[in-house]
């Protein structure tokens, strides 16, 4: 069973930067593509952003193209979510996800295991 607890959520002003984790813990931590959601009060989860097992494949969704970045650390079993140019409507509970197989997915139903949750908060 493969438990993931993230970090780095907080409150920033509108332009600043985060960077979340996503610590794993289990041994299919490598072989696992992995990726962020987010959900805003009053609305759906949302995809933001996968990454295959090896790293070598990234998505995103449009609104964070060129401000977000993930990447791994298979060697950490981490992955993180670097957020850059932030703005108040990225204002959500940000969770990670881990997908048995080797690419990710944009759709939430397609991963396996979940964190709790951070809180990212924008202000503007």
């Amino acid at each position: 069973q493969v438990q993931l607890v993230e970090s780095g959520g907080g409150l920033v002003q509108a332009g600043g930067s985060l960077r979340l984790s996503c610590a794993a813990s289990g041994r299919t931590f490598s072989s696992s593509a992995m990726g962020w959601f987010r959900q805003a009060p009053g609305k759906e989860r949302e995809f933001v952003a996968a990454i295959s097992w090896s790293g070598t494949s990234t998505y995103y969704t449009d609104s964070v193209k060129g401000r977000f970045t993930i990447s791994r650390d298979n060697a950490k079993n981490t992955v993180y979510l670097q957020m850059n140019s932030l703005k108040p409507e990225d204002t959500a509970v940000y969770y990670c996800a881990g997908r048995r197989y080797y690419l990710g997915s944009y759709y939430s139903n397609e991963y396996d295991y979940w964190g709790q949750g951070t809180q990212v908060t924008v202000s503007s």
